[in-house]
């Protein structure tokens, strides 16, 4: 027994034993890197086919700038009943203007305050007796905007609506929604999330907050995946991942945006066609740019 106590590995053995842990890692991360990359070479060479959404009832949320905006006038032109959602009338209204003057597609537009649980119940239940049994939710809202992204504090308000927003907000929408999804045994909820989402936050406690509800986000969307794999639904669910830095029209004039060898940014009405794109051909999750989500894999 007193041997054993004073028993000691070898030097020889500690350096061997770590020079094997290290070689088994890298031989793990190139069978990831291969494997992105096949999957990335398959999907550009041989995509599946875009699906109709002709007659689909879609609601955007959010829909009252940057990417909704874009998404709901996307949808628009491709023939779908769009419920345009925000809680700021005056853009959401011109939101459903520029949707209706590009397009002979429907668009209306609905108030809602997406935080409060009553609210979001009556409202989709007036969306539904005026265009039908929702097929189709975006969420866009959540997604941290560059100006938020240039702010040095969130107090503690702003933290518990960025949980209210982010998080709460898509039971209540679910709650409402998948039941006449269910009915019409199709259905199809789209998730935006923040890059945030796949590998944290690196500037600070200020963005700690944003970041851990990204996460959130996350969950619920692979969660809500197992959930309707494992009862065989015809309900789809796409997580997407977005770069930060995709630019609407109201910032573009600004100097902090115009550089996109910094910034790297992408207008929004770019990253609606890919997001609307990778819906149509029903991926589980993909990323804005693509790239991102074979890096975030890869780390």
């Amino acid at each position: 027994e007193s041997l054993r106590k004073n028993f000691k590995p070898p030097k020889m053995m500690l350096k061997l034993y770590s020079l094997l842990i290290l070689i088994l890692d890298l031989v793990t991360l190139s069978f990831k890197i291969f494997f992105s990359i096949i999957i990335a070479l398959y999907r550009i060479i041989r995509p599946p086919p875009l699906k109709n959404l002709n007659g689909e009832v879609a609601m955007v949320v959010g829909a009252g700038r940057g990417i909704g905006r874009e998404l709901a006038i996307h949808l628009c032109k491709l023939r779908v009943k769009v419920a345009c959602i925000d809680i700021n009338r005056e853009t959401c209204d011109t939101t459903v203007h520029l949707a209706l003057s590009r397009s002979v597609g429907i668009a209306r537009m609905y108030i809602c305050n997406i935080t409060d649980k009553n609210e979001v119940a009556h409202v989709v239940d007036i969306i539904q007796s005026e265009l039908g049994k929702v097929t189709m939710l975006f969420h866009c809202c959540g997604i941290p905007s560059p100006k938020v992204l240039l702010q040095d504090q969130q107090n503690q308000p702003e933290i518990r609506h960025t949980i209210d927003l982010t998080i709460l907000s898509h039971f209540w929408l679910l709650d409402t929604v998948l039941p006449s999804m269910e009915c019409a045994g199709k259905g199809h909820i789209v998730v935006l999330s923040s890059v945030a989402g796949l590998s944290g936050t690196t500037t600070g406690g200020s963005r700690i907050p944003l970041s851990a509800a990204q996460f959130a986000v996350q969950g619920l969307a692979k969660s809500l995946q197992t959930e309707f794999r494992h009862s065989n639904s015809n309900i789809r669910i796409t997580l997407v991942h977005v770069y930060p830095f995709i630019v609407g029209a109201e910032v573009k004039n600004d100097i902090r945006f115009r550089i996109p060898s910094y910034f790297g940014t992408m207008p929004a009405r770019e990253a609606a066609k890919q997001i609307l794109d990778g819906v149509r051909r029903n991926y589980v999750e993909f990323s804005v740019p693509g790239y991102i989500l074979y890096l975030g894999n890869i780390s």
